[in-house]
């Protein structure tokens, strides 16, 4: 059994390592790639037989990697989320893709998506998303109470002279999401109506400022605040494990960045003192 796990242990390191990860990340990309070629007609006249082959070996090459990740993890590579996407990707490119499947193929492309999961930055930036959700969702539960508020009022103040663009809250909604988005909503809604309602402006503009200006930003902030809160997890994680380790020091990574982060904050509370002193 010792031997088994010393195997697996040795296994675990090699899949871990840059020399099984990048080969791989090669071969999402350049999978990508053909998945895109084989959309063009002309393509497949001149070298479609090359395509499908290189697309099969290819598909082959994700199998055996994959089996060998869930050799070195065991049951634990289930149990993370990024293993389980990769797993449930290959298994979408293995499934009959002719006759009533035939809408399958259209999925192989997901393939492409393996990129996110064998970047590391690219993980985190999900991940940040993934984290974020709770606030967006408190922000668009915002943007949907304006957004019906404001197709309310703007169904009883112009549905009778623009039935198009107002004549129902759904139309006034989505006449609202366009004038939100800035897509021709001066020259295409606002300036008409303004033509026959001189004063529509105070109508149009405060929806505006409010949802394109103000509550659109907000999803930013979170984002950003979702990475940055991150990016600190990541950096007390890094240095608790160097403290542990013993590798806490003042020339070592870890220990950089502490002393850093430090400095910074002893010279804003600085800063800070003598602003209020002014």
């Amino acid at each position: 059994m010792s031997e088994i796990a010393d195997r697996r242990a040795r296994l675990r390191v090699f899949v871990e390592s840059p020399r099984f990860r990048y080969p791989i990340l090669v071969l999402i990309f350049v999978n990508a790639i053909t998945l895109g070629l084989e959309t063009s007609d002309a393509v497949m006249a001149v070298m479609g037989g090359f395509l499908t082959t290189l697309d099969k070996a290819i598909l082959a090459v994700f199998v055996i990697e994959l089996v060998v990740r869930i050799y070195a993890h065991g049951w634990r590579f289930f149990r993370d989320p990024w293993g389980l996407f990769d797993f449930i990707i290959v298994v979408i490119a293995l499934l009959p893709a002719s006759g009533q499947f035939s809408v399958l193929r259209a999925l192989r492309v997901l393939r492409a998506l393996r990129l996110v999961s064998g970047v590391p930055r690219l993980r985190r930036v999900v991940e940040a998303l993934l984290r974020s959700l709770p606030g967006i969702g408190a922000v668009a539960a915002l943007l949907l109470l304006i957004f019906y508020v404001f197709a309310v009022m703007g169904t009883k103040l112009y549905a009778g002279t623009f039935p198009q663009w107002f004549g129902t809250i759904g139309e006034s909604m989505f006449s609202l999401f366009q004038i939100m988005t800035l897509e021709s909503w001066s020259m295409g809604i606002v300036r008409p109506v303004m033509e026959v309602h001189p004063f529509a402006w105070a109508f149009f503009v405060p929806f505006i400022i409010i949802s394109t200006f103000a509550v659109l930003n907000l999803f930013i902030a979170i984002i950003v605040d979702s990475m940055q809160a991150l990016h600190e997890e990541e950096d007390a994680r890094a240095a608790a494990e160097a403290e542990a380790a013993g590798l806490e020091g003042p020339h070592t990574a870890a220990g950089e960045i502490v002393a850093l982060r430090s400095e910074l904050r002893e010279l804003r509370e600085m800063l800070e003192r003598r602003a209020a002193q002014d």
